[in-house]
């Protein structure tokens, strides 16, 4: 009859115990290595992106008219009817990509007379505050040496009858073009926001 002892066989599930306690730490260690290099990688895009020094610019006009009525117009796709009906001089065509005017909306804006263009992205549409925010993909100052392009609208309520629109263009140069010192077209964005100014005073 064969004997085993039983003492071998404690020992021999010990050591199978300690080298799968061996390898499951093992495996652990891999991976919280690989976590943290991904974890680092990430960081690093972030603080690429946050590192890059945005520069503003503000401008602010009274309207004879409520916030309420202001925001409407700004607010989903009131701005695109609005260059269509008014600022054929500036603007050959809009074209909606993508959306219903809701964030995640793709807009392109054709500039007169038609070899360049404008397309953005809505990324902010915040009925409470009244903030509209837009970034760039492509065209404009990002056709030129810029990295980021960010244009928010806020319609601020002055009193019960006039409001203020406020509109500021955000952007970023890239270090290769810093000298050239690229900028929006911010006489572009006064003409929208004039076209509009005409447009809510016409209808108060």
């Amino acid at each position: 009859m064969l004997y085993i002892n039983p003492e071998n066989c404690r020992n021999r599930e010990t050591r199978e115990s300690f080298q799968g306690l061996k390898q499951a730490k093992f495996q652990r260690k891999r991976m919280l290595k690989q976590f943290s290099l991904v974890f680092f990688v990430l960081l690093a895009c972030y603080n690429g992106v946050n590192s890059q020094e945005l520069k503003h610019i503000t401008k602010e006009l009274e309207v004879n008219a409520p916030a309420s009525e202001a925001w409407e117009l700004y607010r989903k796709l009131g701005l695109l009817k609005l260059i269509d009906l008014k600022l054929t001089n500036i603007f050959q065509s809009t074209e909606v990509l993508k959306g219903d005017g809701g964030v995640g909306t793709v807009v392109k804006l054709t500039f007169v007379p038609g070899n360049s263009s404008y397309t953005e992205k809505f990324t902010v549409m915040d009925d409470q505050r009244r903030v509209k925010e837009t970034k760039g993909l492509e065209g404009d100052c990002l056709a030129i040496g810029c990295s980021v392009q960010i244009l928010e609208f806020e319609i601020i309520e002055k009193s019960q009858n006039s409001s203020i629109i406020k509109s500021t263009i955000s952007y970023a140069v890239k270090e290769e073009f810093q000298a050239k010192d690229p900028k929006p077209s911010i006489q572009i964005v006064e003409a929208i926001v004039q076209s509009s100014k005409k447009f809510l005073e016409r209808n108060n």
